[in-house]
């Protein structure tokens, strides 16, 4: 059996920089790549210096063909990874077909998955005209009536003023959860920053594009899109099982260079920064965990 330097759990931009640099280090590398990156419902990714606007799957297109110039590294594509156990001086991951494969080194590029609130309709518009990130579309929403939609009480005001600087024409929605504190409410308000406490029975448009919210208690409020904040989770049970500890934000902790607390295990992206999960950081901290690892393989053979 084949035994490669390290096997990347994750194929988005964290897990694919992290090949890149890896394949250029002449590492032999496994890149697992479950095709499921959770930007895929959004139109366009922004932020990005010199692919501003780009396509999810066109940037997807695009790395693969760069990381194909590198013939030590192999893609394992449409799979998922079940299992990782370390054996001696190994790690053995299995994926969903049964297969076993083996690395020196581990990068978890797990990503994050996300759950939306539940309100009718909000699926039919996230990714088109509702977002999570203000950094990453806020610019295409300039001024226009927009909406912050969270039942996070810690985060929402946060998220309302942050909104602000793109559009003044703004409303923000609890649900029904939760309540603002009377310095957040009073300043939101002098602002002219409508507050809606009741729940909301379903966000109504056409073709992705959000016209009107409505409430339970039959108002309506026209509104051409804006933010929602998702309850963001990490699917953790791999980094469980090697024993890799949290940080206080529920993601990997990690030190500087991408290491967990688990020897020979790294990770990057948004499975260890959890926030701001966006392209560009995801892509870098794929880069300082590749130099990380080829780092400590040099250490070990030289």
């Amino acid at each position: 059996m084949k035994l490669y330097d390290c096997a990347i759990i994750g194929g988005g931009p964290a897990g694919l920089n992290a090949a890149l640099v890896l394949g250029r280090a002449r590492r032999h590398v496994v890149l697992f790549d479950d095709n499921k990156p959770r930007n895929a419902v959004t139109r366009e990714s922004h932020g990005f210096i010199t692919r501003d606007g780009v396509k999810p799957d066109e940037f997807r297109r695009a790395a693969h063909l760069d990381i194909s110039k590198y013939p030590s590294v192999q893609v394992v594509r449409n799979k998922a990874v079940d299992m990782v156990k370390r054996g001696h001086a190994l790690f053995l991951v299995q994926a969903s077909t049964g297969q076993v494969y083996q690395a020196r080194t581990i990068i978890l590029a797990l990503g994050l998955k996300e759950k939306l609130p539940d309100i009718t309709g909000v699926a039919d518009y996230y990714g088109s005209s509702l977002f999570s990130c203000p950094y990453c579309d806020g610019w295409e929403l300039r001024d226009q009536p927009l909406a912050v939609i969270s039942e996070n009480e810690s985060h929402r005001f946060s998220m309302a003023s942050t909104v602000y600087n793109w559009s003044k024409d703004l409303i923000v929605c609890t649900n029904g959860v939760g309540t603002f504190e009377p310095k957040q409410r009073a300043k939101l308000l002098s602002r002219g920053v409508r507050i809606f406490e009741q729940p909301i029975a379903s966000l109504r448009g056409k073709s992705g594009r959000l016209q009107k919210i409505v409430f339970a208690d039959g108002t309506e409020v026209a509104r051409t899109g804006g933010f929602v904040t998702s309850d963001w989770y990490l699917p953790i049970r791999i980094a469980e099982k090697l024993g890799c500890r949290l940080n206080e934000s529920g993601g990997l902790a990690i030190d500087d260079y991408g290491k967990t607390t688990v020897e020979h295990v790294y990770s990057a992206g948004d499975a260890a920064t959890i926030s701001p999960a966006q392209l560009i950081v995801a892509a870098a901290g794929g880069s300082k965990a590749a130099m990380s690892v080829n780092t400590a393989l040099t250490h070990m053979d030289f």
